[in-house]
């Protein structure tokens, strides 16, 4: 059970994804552990704007704990991981995974977890931009077109620009086209 005295406060965070799934277990763990206020979120892991943690993050002061269950909990990624980690350490405050005893920032362990998490993070981010541009070239070498599909066809386009030199103006391209002033005006002439 974690101490409380008036500047350790036990904060606790449970997340299920799905609602299927119920957070019961969570609570049951959270409350054991002596958190009184639990921030509660039915939501992806990989979503960043879960509103819960975010309150949670924004509330912490030195010496509050944030606790989980597990480190599944809080993040998807290591690279997600580290972020929210580093807000919790950077307030002042701990992080503690019930589940985990080697992810806990009071330790010598944990900081050390956190420094790896760190570099694992970045080797992380530095993959999926590699592996990404990859697959953008492959792509491209495959004549994929990248982005979003045009508005009009090829046909259409030639069209537009021939009613547009021959005096339309891009309201009555756009309407007849039904598409915004942006793409007519994108086509030149």
């Amino acid at each position: 059970m974690l101490e409380t005295h008036p500047q350790k406060r036990p904060l606790g965070y449970a997340r299920a994804s799905t609602h299927g799934q119920t957070l019961d277990a969570q609570l049951e763990q959270l409350r054991a552990a002596g958190c009184a206020r639990i921030y509660r979120e039915m939501a992806s892991g990989a979503r960043p704007d879960r509103r819960q943690l975010l309150r949670l993050l924004a509330g912490l002061g030195p010496g509050d704990v944030v606790v989980v269950t597990r480190i599944d909990r809080l993040a998807r990624s290591t690279f997600d991981l580290f972020g929210i980690v580093k807000r919790i350490v950077d307030a002042g405050a701990r992080f503690r995974s019930l589940a985990e005893p080697w992810a806990d920032t009071a330790t010598g362990t944990g900081r050390l977890t956190v420094a790896v998490l760190g570099g694992l993070a970045d080797l992380e981010r530095d993959l999926v931009r590699t592996r990404t541009a990859e697959g953008r070239s492959r792509a491209r070498a495959r004549g994929q077109h990248m982005g979003r599909p045009p508005k009009l066809t090829p046909q259409q386009q030639a069209e537009a620009r021939k009613r547009r030199a021959e005096g339309a103006t891009l309201k009555e391209l756009a309407k007849s086209y039904n598409v915004g002033l942006a793409t007519i005006s994108r086509l030149g002439s």
